[in-house]
């Protein structure tokens, strides 16, 4: 558990660090949580995001489940849903981990053959682009 006093060393942590979870405060110095999640979600998509707020509305709470934040929790937080969001946000990040892997052994079964450095750059930008939507 690791925690930082505002959202830029938030980001930072995130960079250079592998989290299963992140609980992110929406209001904080120099970067909100809502532009940490923002910014985790390019470099870092797998990991879950619970965004707690004191300061929450409705509208905030649905642009960060927009912006694909597991969930939304109010402070404070009651502990019973926190625990249970928690237990379900690190069981959904199980699952699309092994959904990715599995997607991957699936495509080995149709790789392109070929050395030239055409080819290699062609399969460096399907490897690229094959995570997205």
């Amino acid at each position: 558990v690791e925690e930082a006093e505002d959202g830029l060393k938030g980001l930072e942590t995130i960079k250079n660090n592998d989290y299963d979870l992140v609980l992110c405060d929406i209001k904080m110095p120099k970067m909100d949580g809502v532009e940490v999640l923002e910014a985790a979600r390019k470099i870092k998509p797998e990991i879950p995001f619970i965004m707690i707020s004191g300061h929450g509305d409705l509208d905030t709470a649905v642009n960060t489940m927009r912006l694909g934040a597991f969930d939304y929790i109010s402070k404070p937080p009651d502990l019973n849903r926190l625990l249970t969001t928690v237990r379900n946000a690190l069981d959904r990040k199980v699952l699309v981990v092994e959904n990715k892997n599995l997607k991957k052994k699936v495509s080995k079964n149709y790789e392109m053959i070929g050395e030239s450095s055409e080819i290699s750059t062609i399969k460096e930008m399907i490897e690229k682009v094959a995570p997205t939507d």
